[in-house]
């Protein structure tokens, strides 16, 4: 056991050994979908024309913009704490201000955010579609892995963080 560079003991040095990284999964699930899209195309549900194609095109946008203000306020949060965003390294300390006050993935959001918003901009059923597998591995291939390698690492820290935000919002 050893502490950090704030006091904040910890027990393990080790990483949190997700099954891919994140940076890596969004990506690859928007590629699979524009691969899908002409291999096995689905109607697409917005127009390509009219009001609805202009209201799913604004809220494409805006789920795009909040969705980079998200996962920007989350990478400064880990720069300014000087501790590594790629989920291979270990934590340097335990980040709960700022954005992760309020949710404590904020990066992950953001990703699903603009994730969401480019499926729709580019009227793919199979991005949208993909949404869950996606989602089901980032919360159980990473993040429930993350939270259990950041309770062994921060312990009582990291219980009482968790008592007060929210995992997503």
């Amino acid at each position: 056991m050893g502490t950090d560079s704030s006091g904040q003991q910890v027990n393990d040095s080790g990483a949190a050994g997700v099954i891919a990284r994140p940076i890596r999964l969004f990506p690859a699930a928007l590629l699979l979908g524009l691969v899908l899209d002409h291999l096995l195309p689905l109607p697409a549900a917005i127009p390509r024309t009219g009001l609805v194609h202009w209201i799913g095109a604004t809220l494409a946008g805006e789920l795009i913009l909040i969705g980079i203000a998200i996962f920007a306020a989350g990478v400064r949060n880990f720069t300014r704490a000087a501790t590594p965003l790629p989920t291979n390294q270990p934590a340097r300390m335990l980040v709960t201000t700022g954005i992760h006050g309020w949710t404590r993935n904020p990066i992950y959001l953001g990703f699903f955010l603009m994730y969401v918003g480019v499926g729709v901009v580019v009227h793919s059923p199979w991005i949208l579609a993909l949404t869950i597998p996606v989602a089901v591995a980032i919360r159980y291939g990473v993040v429930a892995r993350e939270e259990a390698y950041l309770e062994r690492r921060f312990g009582d820290a990291y219980r009482e963080y968790t008592a007060r935000v929210r995992r997503w919002v």
